[in-house]
């Protein structure tokens, strides 16, 4: 039938040059298909009703791979080329962190601690290469398996480093010659993780742990977490515990904790405030993290009260009781100058329990004006939700903040009022179409992540194909987050999912109603890499952010690059934009070898989908 409508076309029109010609015989045949197949459904279905399946028919496959057909020989007829693939890295750079090169730091002139903070430059023509996986690399495990038993060979750590640290990893198993398996407690809470999440809920005057989320409690910042277990406990009481760490060249607590599908990200309390808006976490919780929190005149205790909400619990567990000859004396002599510290922010001692204080941040504006002087001052701040690396202060945030709530008045319902959304300065009518939006069309892309969507002969599954593998999908990171919509989306539908919802930095921030319903979040420059190891996600998703980033300073192959090296090898890639912007897109795509797909929305706009797929390069 092709060759007989190609000989009709050559009788109508005549020999033309070989590439023109191509072309008005693909926009014919594109013609054809239009009115043949005018009566198809949409793909993503902006009504109420379910969508049907993504998996499209023979015919609608033709109709779309005719349409880029003529979008590649669009770009040919303008003089475009095929571009190179990118080379692969060396073996040397299979845990790249970019920003985090110490002994480039130490060269620069970094020091006192500042040449383990982040420090980021341009990529040169030499470092634009794909992180390849190590010779051991094997796909995860499907959650929850993988949150307790993780390949050895994806984490740079060596089964040495696990004999070798003593009580810290005393109650880990070690399975086999390939796998690391952790049971629920990790050594780093000698009683079990268990029954310190209940004696923590204890301390603050609550019957049980379960009561935490009731009490106020739905965001934990676990400062250096070590294997995760106490972030793990916290996700199956549906708290978001979110484990931030600093830059480690081997034994990470952050890769092991990403690695076990945990939230977690590089961090930590150096020269710089943590890229949260103040105000953000319901609790932070310290376990043995080894932070002299009375050092540089208090400055990091200052950094937690302010990411710490009003009302909000500062959790420290003191290894001191566990030192030779200790007694409590000599442990109120530790704790002095932190003593000292938290009356100037106005905190409260709780209780101590064993090697555990628990203080809680003042809920009363009026406790500042009544301190002594020469008390930590309050900033004078315009603006409290920005917060993207910048140095850190020596005075009090958010006592300015339309958002000064305490925890503990706040509604646990899952949804805002009106008057809740005006504090953020978010527009209900704008929150809510948002998030209808998204309800409508997570089934969709949910129902994309198979490898049918790249099949030449594309049908819908049936009883003897495999299931498409979305039940790899743990770690999700929204690159462009608006209002958390597509996060909330996913929990709705009890997607065993985690979203890292990525706020880009010159975006207008609603990174703190994000927090505010409890979800994982963070301000970024994607110009710049993100904080964390390589192979940590297994989808990422961009609603518009390609158009946004064709303006900014930084090259697209880069932002694509950068992609690459945080997905894990078979993970997914959604980008939802402009016609044009995805078709440079694809482009991209294919020169750092992702399989692309573009697919047509069919409800009238110039809106794309770019769905991709990361090969697993073995060597």
């Amino acid at each position: 039938m092709r060759s007989s409508l190609l000989n009709k076309l050559w009788m109508i029109f005549g020999p033309k040059p070989k590439l023109n010609w191509l072309i008005l015989t693909v926009i014919t045949v594109l013609a054809l298909i239009t009115l043949f197949g005018s009566s198809s459904s949409n793909a993503i279905d902006s009504s109420p009703r379910r969508p049907a399946s993504l998996i499209y028919t023979n015919y609608r496959r033709i109709k779309e791979r005719v349409a880029v057909d003529y979008l590649e020989l669009k770009s040919v007829s303008s003089g475009g080329s095929r571009q190179k693939e990118l080379g692969l890295c060396g073996k040397e750079r299979e845990n790249y962190v970019p920003c985090h090169n110490v002994t480039a730091n130490l060269l620069s002139g970094f020091e006192q601690g500042e040449e383990l903070d982040r420090h980021c430059k341009l990529l040169t023509e030499e470092d634009r290469c794909l992180v390849r996986p190590p010779k051991e690399y094997k796909i995860p495990l499907r959650w929850p398996s993988g949150r307790d038993i993780i390949w050895s060979g994806n984490v740079k750590i060596t089964k040495d480093q696990f004999l070798s640290s003593g009580s810290m990893t005393k109650r880990l198993m070690l399975l086999e010659e390939n796998q690391i398996a952790f049971h629920s407690e990790d050594g780093l809470i000698f009683d079990g993780v268990k029954d310190y999440s209940r004696q923590i809920a204890e301390m603050i005057g609550l019957g049980s742990d379960t009561e935490l989320p009731q009490a106020g409690v739905r965001t934990i910042l676990d400062i250096n977490c070590g294997f995760g277990s106490f972030g793990a406990h916290l996700l199956s009481l549906k708290i978001m515990a979110v484990c931030v760490a600093a830059y480690e060249a081997t034994g990470s607590q952050v890769q092991l904790a990403l690695e076990r599908g945990l939230p977690a990200m590089i961090g930590n309390f150096i020269a710089r405030q943590l890229p949260y808006p103040s105000l953000s976490y319901d609790m932070i919780h310290c376990a043995q993290c080894g932070i002299i929190w009375d050092e540089k005149d208090g400055m990091f205790l200052i950094e937690v009260d302010r990411v710490l909400k009003p009302g909000g619990y500062f959790v420290l567990t003191s290894p001191t009781s566990k030192l030779p000859g200790s007694s409590r004396e000599k442990k109120r002599i530790t704790l002095n100058p932190m003593e000292e510290l938290t009356q100037q922010l106005c905190w409260t001692l709780l209780a101590q329990q064993d090697e555990t204080f628990i203080w809680q941040k003042t809920a009363d504006l009026d406790c500042y004006a009544s301190r002594k002087q020469h008390a930590i001052q309050l900033c004078k701040e315009a603006d409290d939700t920005q917060s993207y690396y910048k140095p850190l202060v020596p005075c009090i945030s958010g006592t300015s903040s339309k958002r000064w709530i305490a925890i503990q008045n706040k509604s646990f319902d899952s949804e805002f009022s009106s008057a809740e959304l005006e504090i953020h300065g978010v527009q209900p009518d704008e929150f809510y179409e948002d998030m209808h939006f998204w309800r409508s069309a997570v089934d969709n892309y949910w129902s994309l992540l198979t490898p049918l969507i790249f099949s030449d002969h594309p049908k819908r599954p049936g009883d003897e194909d495999p299931l498409p593998p979305y039940n790899m999908i743990r770690n999700v990171m929204d690159m462009s987050s608006n209002y958390g919509g597509l996060n909330a989306a996913l929990l709705e539908e009890k997607k065993s999912v985690w979203v890292m919802n990525v706020v880009p930095a010159r975006a207008s921030n609603a990174l703190p109603l994000i927090l505010e319903r409890g979800f994982a979040g963070v301000m970024h420059d994607w110009c710049e890499p993100f904080p964390t190891y390589p192979r940590t996600y297994d989808l990422l998703h961009a609603n518009g952010l390609l158009s946004q980033f064709i303006s900014e300073r930084c090259s697209m192959i880069d932002l694509f690059l950068e992609m690459d090296r945080i997905l894990r090898p078979e993970g997914w890639i959604i980008l939802s934009d402009t016609v044009g912007t995805i078709e440079m897109a694809r482009t991209l795509a294919t020169q750092v070898r992702w399989e692309a797909r573009i697919i047509d929305l069919q409800n009238g706009s110039d809106q794309r989908l770019l769905v991709c797929q990361k090969l697993f390069l073995k060597k």
